[in-house]
């Protein structure tokens, strides 16, 4: 039921502390696994060591807020059976120390590039869909497209959550919902996951005051481990979702519960 064997992958923003987790654990489950980055030498590099490992992946190389490489890498590809799109671009920041840009660049990185993927991919995934009974996507957001941070767990404004960031990811859960009402006909279902506190190891060893801070939020008395989004995302990647559309899942310790 979560076997992904003979499924071919996208995921945008692939060699970020996420996203490479993520691509090493769908390639354990036998997808072939198209890593994404603007870098190709960062894409090379973790698709060697996916491979390393004795799975299958391909290094996808481009710029997912320009058209044109998005329409490029489209047309280059004979299969696809899951987008997961994981690209973000930004700083941290309050309100008041953020500018126009700030908004735009995380717009732009999260909702635009995820509509156009969506839309560039569309007949790939529908053709997916037609073979195999279903297509997916998966969006992935934030706890912080939920709930607003807690400016009091950050130890200066440099490294807060910003503002732009949490718009950016709510305006990518309704995205979510517009796309899995239009594309459930053509069985390509669409669904979202919002990562709760996975600080990347630079903040736990550099921040030790910020991540207790953040502990003392969480139910479970916990930060998250990356490894520990592979099993939401196989769900909703592999038929064990079939009737899966249009969710947002958050994981996130139990934050949003609160």
């Amino acid at each position: 039921m979560f076997n992904l064997s003979n499924k071919t992958i996208l995921i945008t923003g692939a060699t970020g502390y996420l996203g490479r987790e993520i691509a090493h654990g769908l390639s354990r489950m036998g997808a072939t696994i198209h890593i994404n980055s603007r870098t190709i030498d960062e894409c090379i590099e973790l698709v060697e060591d996916i491979k390393s490992s004795g799975f299958k992946a391909i290094p996808a190389s481009f710029d997912v807020t320009v058209d044109e490489e998005v329409k490029t890498y489209a047309n280059s590809i004979d299969q696809l059976d899951v987008l997961i799109n994981n690209s973000y671009s930004g700083v941290g920041g309050t309100i008041l120390s953020s500018e126009s840009d700030d908004y735009i660049n995380s717009y732009n990185s999260s909702v635009v590039a995820s509509a156009s993927l969506i839309k560039a991919l569309e007949p790939k995934l529908s053709e997916a869909a037609m073979h195999n009974g279903y297509a997916s996507i998966i969006n992935i957001a934030s706890m912080y497209g939920m709930v607003s941070p807690d400016a009091r767990i950050y130890d200066t404004e440099e490294v807060a959550s910003p503002p732009f960031y949490g718009a950016a990811k709510a305006a990518l859960i309704q995205l979510t919902k517009y796309a899995a009402c239009e594309f459930a006909k053509k069985n390509i279902r669409v669904n979202c996951i919002s990562p709760g506190p996975f600080p990347s190891v630079k903040a736990q060893t550099e921040l030790p005051n910020m991540i207790n801070h953040i502990v003392s939020k969480v139910p479970m008395g916990r930060i998250g481990m990356p490894s520990e989004l592979i099993g939401p995302i196989a769900f909703l990647a592999s038929d064990a979702s079939s009737f899966v559309t249009g969710i947002n899942i958050p994981v996130d310790g139990g934050w949003t519960s609160w």
